[in-house]
Parts: structure tokens; C-alpha cells; sequence
């Protein structure tokens, strides 16, 4: 009671799934107005997230004019990390995305793994394969819990998921 909503909420960043990109440069989509951030430590946030690859690519890098297409999940990400929340809230974050950004993503997370807490809610079990604990839900209760590995020894439904979802992605890259 005694902690203003404002400043509780500067310890949390969230990356959702349908991520919203202001009219403007790379640059002001990350920094969202914030003052007192230099280029180098945009830069850093970027290269932190990976999304300095395809920046880097481009005429204007940072100042760059949005486009709605392309890396939008990369530059929330950096956009989120830029604030070094303590607390991490991804909500289906990689639900939309293309292999490779996810793979871009992936890299990111495990990064972050030893800097604050992580909350991700995803379908995409290859998201969450490094969590120190996953909790399965099923109709709003908790059906498993434990690490990836403890949760595919128990064979139950997280395994259940996990086989489907594996052997979805192998019939897709044999049709590749």
C-alpha cells in the first residue's frame, strides 16, 4: 500500500505477443522518450537481443524510419531490456515469429536467465526449454511442474505436448 503503481511498475518489462511500433526511428521506439540514454547503451540493448544484425544492415541504422513489417519483436525486446526491468513478463513473445528470430530470441533469453526473474507464458515449449521451472496449466490448474527434463521423465502431459509439437516441426523441415 505504501508503494506508488509507478514506481512499482519501472521494475517490470513486458514483451508481448502483438508488439506495437510508434511512427518514428528504431531509435524512438526504443527509448519510448526516455531521457539520459546514450547511443551506445541503445546499441548495447540492441546487440543484447540480437537485433543489432539487422540494424547494422541498415542505411540509417538507428535512425532508420520504422517499417510495420520486419524485426518488430527484436526492437521490443531491446526496448524492454533497455529499462533493465527485475522482473521480465513474456506473454506468447514468440508466438508470431519466423525460425530465425526465434532462434535470435532463444539466444536473448538465456542471456537474461542471471539477470532478474522471468515470467513466460508460451505454447512454443522451445521457449521455455531452459526455465528453471515450467508449471503446466490445463483448464486454469496446475498439472505439472518442474524442469524440462523432469517433466518429459514423467511422461505425462507436458511430455504429451512436447512429442506433438516435435514431431510437427520435423514433418515441416521434410517439407522444406
Amino acid at each position: 500500500r505504501k508503494i506508488k503503481a509507478a514506481s512499482l511498475r519501472r521494475h517490470f518489462g513486458q514483451m508481448l505477443q502483438d508488439v506495437f511500433l510508434f511512427s518514428g526511428t528504431i531509435r524512438s521506439n526504443i527509448l519510448l522518450r526516455e531521457e539520459g540514454i546514450s547511443d551506445e547503451e541503445v546499441m548495447e540493448a540492441c546487440r543484447y537481443v540480437n537485433a543489432d544484425h539487422f540494424i547494422n544492415k541498415l542505411e540509417r541504422g538507428l535512425d532508420e524510419p520504422v517499417r510495420e513489417r520486419g524485426q518488430r519483436q527484436l526492437l521490443s525486446f531491446a526496448r524492454t531490456i533497455i529499462h533493465k526491468p527485475a522482473v521480465m513478463i513474456l506473454d506468447e513473445a514468440t508466438a508470431n515469429i519466423d525460425t530465425e528470430t526465434e532462434q535470435l530470441i532463444q539466444n536473448s533469453l538465456e542471456k537474461m536467465m542471471n539477470i532478474g526473474t522471468m515470467l513466460i507464458v508460451a505454447h512454443r515449449l522451445s521457449t521455455i526449454q531452459h526455465a528453471d521451472n515450467i508449471i503446466v496449466l490445463s483448464n486454469g490448474k496446475i498439472v505439472e511442474q518442474g524442469n524440462h527434463h523432469e517433466l518429459l521423465q514423467k511422461h505425462g502431459r507436458y511430455y504429451q505436448l512436447y512429442t506433438l509439437q516435435y514431431h510437427r516441426e520435423q514433418m515441416k523441415s521434410a517439407r522444406a
